[in-house]
């Protein structure tokens, strides 16, 4: 009869009882879920064709990159080991026979281990706020995965930028070049002229080759920040340029970024995992309990013989390291949060003023010197044409032309690339961004 009743008990299962924090917990990774594994499936990714936008290709890559959905999985382990941090120890089924010529007793039994409590709660509460640490490394590795979309996005649009001006720069030098055999034809200049026009072609053609050559590992980067394999053909360059959208002249994004930046809320979470682990560690100066009950079947009437284990911890030592451990590993914790704030002050300092150089430079090039470099060199070709200069002022002239113009570029390169850096350090959730609620840090238009 007993053993009927263990083998009931055994086919029907028990169930815990949740906390608090794993209930607080579950219910953000349900949230999570829907969102980016809705039906424990992958949602359909969006078209990359001519028509996408830059906002349909970090979909695509937050959606389809391994490495946010390696972080979106340790954070749903982390979170089912909440359960396994609250839940009691398997009963165990115990059996004795005392044999002597026959089988004198049959005892069947079952025991289970029961820490002190509160113990449970207060491991389900550790566990819990390790599953935040994970949830924001994974909110971490979606912002890191957009950013490493706009690099390269960002990076092959002026590369294209810079292939145009060469070649636009290459077709006046071959009309330069008709110039002088023009000019040597009528003997105003020598046949050095016409050899110079062709050299500086021959450099903007190598120059030209270079930059071309300089897209395929640029592809290749966009590729893998995509999630694509290597196998995949070249998603298409989208046809409209899209620029980041940030005002970092507001007195609030560095509160912004200390207050939403995933890496020090995953810090945090890692201060008040230590914190849960003091107060664990203290627990461990309480003793645990084994209970459990045996029968004798073959005694008449049955007999019961109820048992019951007590932990001794008297070794006050060892408590006290065990405290100690958790005490230095919560200082720990803080000491890396302040070093990565202190990071974060410096990262946001010196992209600040990367943004705030870069734009100095872009107005010195766009409100003058661009026009006059122009000028320059429509009156050396003109001055060259009847003679009046040499081909060397032309030159200077054309190089010096084609200089500002890349340097307008590199400019405007360096203006996304550090709003797309500060974007990051920010926090804010680019559109579509697999996160769910409200987005922590809206995107700010220029004021």
């Amino acid at each position: 009869m007993p053993a009927t009743g263990l083998i009931a008990v055994y086919l029907s299962g028990c169930v815990g009882i949740q906390t608090q924090s794993e209930r607080e917990v579950r219910g953000e990774f349900k949230s999570l879920a829907e969102t980016y594994r809705p039906g424990e499936r992958k949602v359909t990714l969006p078209v990359l064709d001519s028509n996408a936008t830059l906002t349909t290709f970090l979909t695509y890559a937050m959606l389809n990159q391994p490495r946010v959905e390696m972080a979106y999985y340790e954070y749903a382990a982390q979170v089912e080991r909440i359960t396994l941090a609250r839940s009691l120890s398997d009963p165990r089924f115990t059996f004795q026979m005392d044999i002597t010529n026959v089988i004198s007793t049959i005892m069947p039994g079952l025991m289970i281990d029961i820490p002190w409590p509160t113990k449970l709660t207060a491991r389900a509460d550790v566990a819990a706020a390790v599953s935040r640490t994970r949830y924001f490394d994974y909110e971490n590795a979606v912002l890191q995965t957009a950013f490493e979309v706009k690099r390269p996005y960002y990076q092959l649009h002026f590369l294209n930028e810079r292939i145009r001006l060469n070649r636009k720069m290459l077709i006046l030098m071959s009309q330069v070049e008709e110039i002088a055999r023009a000019q040597d034809e009528a003997g105003k200049v020598t046949l050095q002229d016409v050899l110079r026009a062709q050299i500086e072609q021959e450099r903007l053609k190598n120059d030209i080759a270079n930059l071309e050559d300089s897209r395929n590992p640029l592809m290749s980067k966009l590729k893998t920040a995509l999630g694509m394999t290597p196998g995949q053909p070249n998603p298409p360059m989208p046809l409209r340029f899209e620029p980041t959208k940030l005002d970092i002249t507001s007195d609030q994004l560095y509160a912004v970024a200390m207050a939403h930046n995933p890496r020090l809320k995953a810090m945090e979470s890692e201060v008040r995992a230590a914190e849960e682990g003091i107060n664990l560690a203290h627990k461990s100066q309480y003793p645990d309990f084994t209970v459990g009950i045996e029968s004798d079947v073959k005694a008449a009437p049955i007999m019961w013989r109820p048992k019951l284990d007590v932990t001794l911890p008297i070794w006050r030592d060892k408590i006290a390291a065990e405290i100690a451990a958790a005490q230095a590993e919560k200082s720990a914790a803080s000491a890396k949060l302040t070093a990565e704030q202190i990071q974060l002050a410096v990262d946001f300092a010196d992209k600040s003023f990367t943004y705030r150089e870069a734009k100095r430079n872009l107005k010195l090039l766009t409100d003058g010197l661009l026009a006059k470099a122009q000028l320059s060199l429509d009156v050396a070709l003109s001055a060259y044409s009847s003679g009046k200069i040499d081909f060397i002022n032309l030159l200077d002239a054309e190089r010096a032309l084609l200089e500002f113009q890349l340097a307008e570029v590199e400019a405007r390169l360096q203006c996304e690339m550090a709003l797309a850096e500060l974007s990051l350090i920010i926090g804010m959730r680019p559109p579509g961004a697999p996160i769910p609620g409200p987005a922590a840090v809206k995107p700010l238009t220029k004021e």
